[in-house]
């Protein structure tokens, strides 16, 4: 803790002191790909993709330890109906990822990714974020310290998900909450809500940035109090990353939202990230918008789970790969441009 007391001031620091990309390593991948043979720009995107890797890991592209980690928190909104599945879905589903039979595993071996499952505190809700706020500073920044420790034991390659009843909620008051307009304009089905469902959770989601709107400038505190667990921890583990040079792919519309609260509070801050997907959340591409990003899959998935980040690892190793194994002209004996 920082020397003042306040539990958000280290995060603060951390956020005024991110670490830049390697703009070396990126000259020497740039000068590699001008050799392969390929014609310049053939690859497109796969090409830039090599360059973030080299930009943020200060080496050759390479994704050797890639990996998926999945936050997963309850949320005391959900006493106010605003989704079709109760709560307890959460702790199931976490069982079921730990068991190997949810979509994300499928994904994880079918890319050969790591997974690790981090269960916050998912018999203690959050609070209702339509009457009071969801944490308090201290609960909020040792949740996002937590976050931090996804990374120990290594990675080079950080896939963002969670799960929790109740986060497009959430999600959808953050949104609100930082980038104005409409309840309407956030917030979607998530698990299918429709109907009188639908409509609680638009009035959730209007009253709680009604009642929380005086203290929304500061994203650490607009975090605190529409966040959630998983939020915190997935915001803590982004900056983690950036401390660490590690790239980052974030998932679909609720990671978004964590990703959202560090971009509030310092620009520069998703600059190690990408945006694996937009999910089939009316808001996500809205809110990928104000993040300056591309996604680099839409596939109308709209599952969490980090299924969408874990997706867009394959395309990250494949262009590490094609950049690091391709020939270059003089290896091949092709002739190069004259």
């Amino acid at each position: 803790m920082s020397a003042s007391g306040l539990p958000f001031d280290d995060f603060r620091e951390l956020l005024r002191n991110l670490p830049g990309p390697d703009t070396s390593a990126l000259a020497v991948a740039r000068e590699r790909d001008s050799q392969l043979t390929k014609p310049a720009g053939a690859l497109g995107r796969l090409e830039e993709i090599a360059f973030w890797l080299a930009a943020w890991t200060g080496r050759s592209p390479q994704v050797t330890r890639p990996l998926v980690a999945i936050f997963a928190g309850n949320h005391g909104v959900t006493a106010q109906g605003v989704s079709p599945f109760p709560p307890s879905v959460t702790a199931q589903m976490v069982e079921n990822f730990a068991a190997g039979g949810a979509a994300i595993n499928q994904i994880c071996v079918a890319n050969d990714l790591g997974l690790k499952i981090f269960d916050l505190a998912l018999e203690v809700p959050t609070g209702d974020i339509s009457v009071e706020a969801a944490m308090d500073e201290r609960t909020c920044a040792a949740t996002m310290a937590f976050g931090m420790e996804a990374i120990a034991g290594g990675t080079d390659l950080l896939c963002i998900g969670e799960m929790g009843i109740g986060n497009t909620t959430i999600a959808a008051a953050i949104f609100y909450g930082l980038y104005g307009g409409s309840a309407v304009d956030w917030v979607g089905p998530g698990t299918g809500s429709e109907g009188e469902v639908l409509a609680r959770k638009i009035a959730a989601v209007e009253t709680s940035v009604a009642l929380h709107k005086a203290h929304l400038d500061d994203p650490l505190e607009l975090l605190r109090r529409l966040g959630g667990r998983e939020i915190a921890a997935m915001a803590g583990a982004i900056l983690a990353a950036r401390m660490e040079r590690i790239p980052v792919l974030i998932d679909g519309y609720v990671a978004t939202a964590a990703a959202a609260v560090l971009h509030a509070a310092n620009p520069s801050a998703l600059d190690h990230c990408l945006i694996g997907h937009v999910s089939a959340e009316p808001g996500h591409m809205a809110a990928i918008e104000k993040l300056g990003k591309t996604p680099l899959l839409a596939l109308g998935m709209r599952l969490g789970e980090g299924t969408g980040a874990a997706l867009a690892a394959g395309i990250v190793k494949a262009a590490a790969q094609c950049h690091t194994g391709m020939a270059t002209f003089a290896q091949a004996g092709v002739a190069g441009k004259e």
